[in-house]
This record gives structure tokens, sequence and C-alpha cells, in this order.
């Protein structure tokens, strides 16, 4: 989820991390407490903390998820992605591992994701980021704020060394009764001189509706960050844009 050497340009979706935490709504329980659910979904833009993976082109995404009833779970999530993002590869594929434990209205969700990026040429892309959030739902809203950390790894380097990365992230969330409406909004900043910050820390925002019905979602939102990051080809990547996707669960 991130944008390697070329760029010095970052990142991670729908960002997958705490993402997966919740179960599809499609699961389907396969005895022992656990069940299993998966996603597929086509978005005009692959928006990864504001910044484009995907040349501001279509990506196809997909993932399964895992659930125990104690809370443990893990999942896998992928996305095609231009090859100027980890040197030549057209693939992220991140692995999550986590567990998230309700109290109310308050959950507690921690994990980690491992970034993969098949194909890369003569660079190490590839890092763990470890995350954690707490989320409040009161009637139909819900709010959470949300922390990951990547510690010092070469793949997060500019220069010579090793960089860290610190992601800190606010959402609000609602829907509106039965009508398979709901709306979102969200605001985070990059912390650090690490290759997902771009070199400089940076903020990104998003504003977004969702419409449901069974198992297929259609969306639209309005992404926009403060960071400058221009593609090899002269886009903008993290410029303001209106991504659409249309996913379905099962």
């Amino acid at each position: 989820m991130r944008l390697h050497n070329v760029l010095h340009l970052s990142l991670l979706a729908a960002a997958a991390g705490t993402a997966l935490a919740a179960t599809p709504a499609a699961a389907a329980d396969i005895g022992g407490g656990i069940s299993v659910g998966g996603t597929a979904t086509l978005v005009s833009d692959y928006r990864f903390r504001g910044i484009s993976q995907s040349d501001r082109r279509f990506a196809l995404q997909g993932g399964f998820t895992l659930t125990h009833d104690s809370g443990v779970y893990a999942g896998i999530w992928g996305s095609s992605i231009d090859d100027y993002v980890a040197n030549g590869s057209d693939q992220e594929v991140d692995f999550i591992a986590g567990y998230h434990h309700t109290w109310g209205g308050t959950t507690l969700d921690f994990g980690f994701v491992y970034y993969y990026y098949p194909g890369s040429h003569g660079a190490n892309t590839d890092f763990i980021e470890p995350y954690v959030s707490v989320a409040h739902t009161l009637g139909p809203v819900t709010a959470k704020v949300s922390a990951n950390y990547a510690p010092s790894q070469g793949a997060l380097t500019i220069g010579n060394g090793d960089e860290d990365n610190f992601y800190l992230a606010g959402d609000l969330s609602g829907s509106f009764g039965d009508s398979g409406f709901a709306a979102s909004a969200h605001i985070g900043h990059s912390f650090g001189p690490s290759i997902l910050t771009i070199g400089d820390e940076y903020t990104d925002w998003n504003v977004g509706l969702t419409y449901t019905r069974g198992p297929l979602t259609l969306g639209i939102q309005y992404v926009d960050t403060d960071a400058t990051a221009i593609t090899p080809n002269g886009r903008n990547a993290s410029g303001s844009g209106v991504v659409g996707s249309i996913g379905v669960s099962f």
C-alpha cells in the first residue's frame, strides 16, 4: 500500500488493516466457532491514506477473513496496483491477524498487517505494521480512533538506514435507518520521514456515501490530502478526487 523508490511515496486500505477485523455480513459458520467471509470490489482508484496506488485508474480488490468466536481473526487481502508503487510489482497482498472484543458499545481491535509485493525488482519493499483501534457505537453512529505504527525497517527508508512511520486517524460513520444508505468521514495524519509519508508528514481526509442491498454495496467517496506526489507519467497521485466502488460480500 505504498509507492516505492521512484516517487518516494507510500502506501495502506479500504485499507486493509482493521477493515478485516469485522466479519463480512455474509460470513458463513464453518464449525468450531469459526466463520469465514469474503469480499470482491472494483474501485475507480485505489487510494491508501489519500494517495493513489493505481495511478488514478481502476483496481480490482478482494479478500477473505476467518473469525473465531473468541475474537481472534486472520485474513488475506489483495489489490491490483500500478507497477511504480513497488519496483515493478503489479500486486499488493496483505496478510492480517488480530483480535477484537466488544464491551457494550465499545470495541477494541489490535493486530498487524504484513504488506507483500510479489514480483518487485531489486529492492526490499515488504514490511510489517501493527495497529490498534477503539470504536464506540451509539445508535446508528460509530466513532473510531486508530493508530498504526510501522517500526524501523529497510523497506521504509528513503535514503540510508531504516525508518519508521506512525499514522493516527479518526473515523465517523452512520447508517440511515433501514434505507441501506450509510455515510462516513475520515481524517488521518502520517508522521515521520519514511517512504510512507513521501519524506514528510501529511494529512489525508475523505467523506463518503454507500448503499447496500443484500450482498451488493455501491460507494462514492471524495478523497484529498495536503501532500504532493506526482507519478512517473505526470498524474497527481495525492490530489483530490472522487472514487467510485462496487463490491460484493460472500
